[in-house]
């Protein structure tokens, strides 16, 4: 019993040691490609905006409004020339994606300029099926700070050229449950990577640079 009590305290210690590794390992080869002004990014003809929850009345939520307007002040300073709204609309009741796009109609982005990925579930999926399904190379992805670490973790080992622009609504701080989550998700972030996982749903090839009505429901 005390043999196996060793290895049990053991295994748990190097458990505790690999995701304290891994977290610093994602923060620290992604924080030479994160912004934190627009100057700062190297422009890229796709913006990635994550999604992020919409509230009832189909508007935005603060922190997925905060992603929208960093993504279009960007695309004002030409930085980026297309948009990739990427979220939930796995289900006919829950659409994260459409919000985000009339957003951007009604602040005068042409329609031409905006695509959708309907199944960027989490963010392995939308990197993922940023660079099989939207054909994108060299992005921009915007979200709030704690976050951006791993997308561009995610997106650089799938073969992205991807930087990071930071998108915190003023006066924003994670919670520390939430911090707390994101130690997991680099965790699942990591096993997703290695085990070479497929996106969730697959689907014809729809590239940024073609027409982006290909992309709405």
């Amino acid at each position: 019993m005390k043999k196996l009590l060793n290895i049990v305290v053991f295994l748990l210690i190097a458990g505790v040691i690999a995701v304290i590794f891994l977290q610093q390992y994602i923060q620290q080869t992604s924080k030479d490609s994160i912004a934190t002004n627009i100057e700062m990014l190297e422009p890229a003809y796709t913006g990635i905006v994550l999604g992020a929850s919409v509230l009832p009345d189909q508007s935005l939520s603060p922190v997925l409004k905060a992603r929208v307007d960093a993504a279009l002040l960007a695309y004002e300073q030409g930085k980026i020339e297309r948009f990739l709204l990427s979220g939930d609309h796995g289900d006919r009741d829950y659409d994260e994606v459409n919000p985000m796009k009339n957003y951007l109609v009604k602040k005068g982005v042409p329609t031409a300029d905006i695509f959708l990925d309907h199944a960027g579930f989490d963010t392995y999926d939308s990197m993922i099926r940023a660079r099989e399904i939207f054909e994108v190379d060299h992005a921009i992805v915007f979200t709030q700070e704690f976050h951006l670490p791993r997308a561009i973790y995610l997106g650089n080992r799938l073969g992205l050229n991807i930087q990071g622009y930071i998108a915190d609504p003023e006066g924003y701080e994670p919670s520390s449950s939430l911090k707390r989550r994101e130690w997991l998700a680099n965790i699942k972030a990591w096993a997703e990577i290695n085990i070479n996982q497929r996106p969730t749903h697959d689907g014809k090839a729809i590239p940024i640079t073609g027409d982006s009505s290909q992309s709405y429901d």
